[in-house]
């Protein structure tokens, strides 16, 4: 098997346009949930998210491609385009040929939908856009990406709602690991931020009006976020060999389903997927430092998470900090994931440890370290990023610490 590690790195979301505002925004414990700025957003019960604020799209694209990109499209091209440029690579020759993309997504182009929708039933038009359905499809964004870089390889859209991103990953990692391809472009994006998109969320009686509150007592719900994150994925020896920065090294994955509820997290399923990654990784729980929880501020996810947290590390359950990060930059959806991947480089190069913000009252069923509050200074080897999904799937990465 090959080493996998990460030599470029790409975001736009609520809490910056790039990864550098975006982990200062993580270190400062700041929230990026706010009002909500939709069209008829007084007809919402849910009026607050994490919206991508001061993003236009003027400059980053012409007026043709403008026609075919929906929002989810449009971040995961910047994001892309940050961490293709910080990796340094060009892809022409057989690079390109072997080289892929493959990202998260769950709601496709939800304003596409959303606006059109508006235009046939609410304005009475008997004609859309001929381009409303490559907008609108889940596969535009990685679509988008592989001809906008040249890349020929395996590329695919993974949607399996908020497990998108962390499958899409694990698959980018596997590619890369057996040798299939030397490099793979992976992540996720999604922008579910519209009318139609949360009133359908609210009907689910999961979103909170007023905060997110992950392993807090009084939390209430998630809320819902947008934006995208991208990765570069290169094998350790084409990367060492041309003298790339490595950010981390990803060495494990694990991904199971529940099989027993459409919406309700099993403990059984969580412990093994965490376990399964672990196994994979070829690490013990002792070695684990820090652990991005899925953690959506839902009492049956925060409870349910924290269980399989202490089944599968035991004592050191009492040690490892695990943090929810969807405190402040709001649930992502399909592409949520790809932002928390970013807090886990942050512990394992940067050392800094990003806080579950919005932590008011202990929570005698969420008893872990959440690091509440205020980020945290540590020496991290190893990382976990959980992701457990309506519909029972789940899917865990382990990360190590570049050496």
């Amino acid at each position: 098997m090959k080493r996998v590690v990460i030599t470029g790195a790409g975001t736009i979301n609520a809490l910056g346009h790039d990864v550098a505002e975006t982990l200062a925004s993580m270190r400062e414990g700041r929230c990026g949930i706010a009002p909500l700025d939709v069209r008829d957003a007084d007809r919402l019960m849910v009026s607050i998210g994490a919206q991508v604020q001061g993003f236009s799209s003027e400059g980053l694209f012409n007026r043709q491609q403008m026609a075919l990109y929906d929002r989810f499209t449009q971040f995961a091209l910047v994001a892309a385009r940050e961490a293709i440029n910080q990796s340094g690579l060009n892809f022409a020759g057989e690079l390109a040929h072997k080289t892929g993309a493959i990202l998260g997504n769950s709601g496709g182009g939800m304003t596409t939908i959303d606006e059109n929708y508006r235009s046939v039933y609410e304005e009475g038009k008997n004609r859309v856009h001929p381009f409303v359905v490559p907008k609108l499809m889940n596969n535009a964004a990685a679509s988008h990406v592989s001809m906008e870089f040249n890349l020929k390889g395996p590329t695919f859209t993974v949607s399996s709602a908020c497990a998108s991103s962390n499958h899409a990953m694990a698959q980018a990692f596997q590619m890369v690991r057996t040798g299939m391809s030397p490099v793979m472009i992976t992540g996720g994006s999604e922008s579910m931020l519209c009318f139609g998109g949360v009133k359908a969320w609210e009907g689910m009686r999961v979103m909170s009006k007023t905060a997110c509150r992950p392993f807090s007592a009084n939390r209430n719900g998630m809320v819902q976020g947008e934006g995208a994150g991208i990765f570069v994925f290169e094998e350790y020896e084409h990367a060492k060999k041309r003298g790339a920065d490595i950010l981390a090294e990803v060495v494990g994955f694990a991904m199971t389903s529940d099989a027993s509820d459409i919406v309700m997290p099993s403990k059984q399923g969580a412990a093994r997927t965490i376990a399964g990654a672990m196994s994979d990784a070829g690490i013990t729980p002792e070695q684990v430092g820090y652990i991005n929880a899925h953690g959506t501020g839902t009492a049956a996810n925060d409870k349910t998470e924290s269980a399989a947290v202490a089944d599968v590390f035991g004592l050191h359950a009492d040690t490892v900090m695990i943090s929810s990060t969807k405190s402040m930059h709001g649930h992502l959806i399909g592409g949520t994931g790809a932002v928390e991947l970013l807090a886990c480089i942050m512990a394992l190069r940067d050392g800094v440890i990003a806080p579950t913000i919005g932590y008011e009252e202990p929570d005698p069923e969420c008893a872990l370290d959440v690091v509440p509050n205020e980020a945290r200074e540590a020496k991290v080897e190893y990382a976990l990023s959980n992701a457990f999904a309506f519909g029972g799937l789940n899917a865990v990465l382990a990360l190590r610490r570049a050496s």
